[in-house]
């Protein structure tokens, strides 16, 4: 083979060598952009909160003696689910009552059976609040019924375990 022969196949195979490099780097780049729409959807799964299937909560309403309580039910898909409710009166007229649902879990299994947890919750402010609610730190909408004349929220079993 004679001199000419030999310097050209060494160029033509470092050619090969440097394209499988652009096309390896150019694949990597592309893989990388198409995985950044999956994490960011991810991060918004995650953001949603869990029970992304509470969107409403159903309360009756009882405004006794300047005080308002909320009591309702909601089913969650175990019974190791414990709900929790807070009110924060906020500062103005007619005032804005926040209520906050939470949910505790601490078991690591559990029986999938839904199951239905009951809630009360209790606010001081005047007969015109306005009422709003966040579930698992997200805005619900809250439908609020009121109370039959007559009916205590007494009348109204809360279940509570521990």
């Amino acid at each position: 083979m004679s001199q000419k022969s030999i310097v050209l196949i060494v160029v033509l195979f470092a050619l090969i060598i440097v394209g499988m490099f652009i096309y390896a780097n150019l694949k990597q780049s592309e893989l990388e952009q198409m995985s950044d729409p999956i994490e960011d959807s991810q991060a918004a799964d995650d953001t949603a909160g869990l029970y992304p299937e509470i969107t409403r909560i159903d309360a009756t309403h009882y405004f006794i003696d300047g005080k308002h309580t909320l009591v309702g039910e909601m089913n969650f898909p175990t019974p190791c689910d414990l709900l929790e409710a807070d009110s924060v009166v906020m500062e103005s007229y007619p005032e804005q009552v926040a209520i906050d649902f939470t949910v505790i879990n601490n078991a690591e299994t559990c029986a999938q059976v839904v199951t239905a947890q009951r809630f009360k919750v209790e606010a001081v402010a005047s007969a015109e609040a306005k009422f709003s609610a966040k579930f698992m730190g997200r805005n619900v909408e809250l439908n609020i019924t009121p109370a039959p004349a007559g009916e205590r929220p007494e009348d109204f079993e809360v279940f509570i375990k521990g």
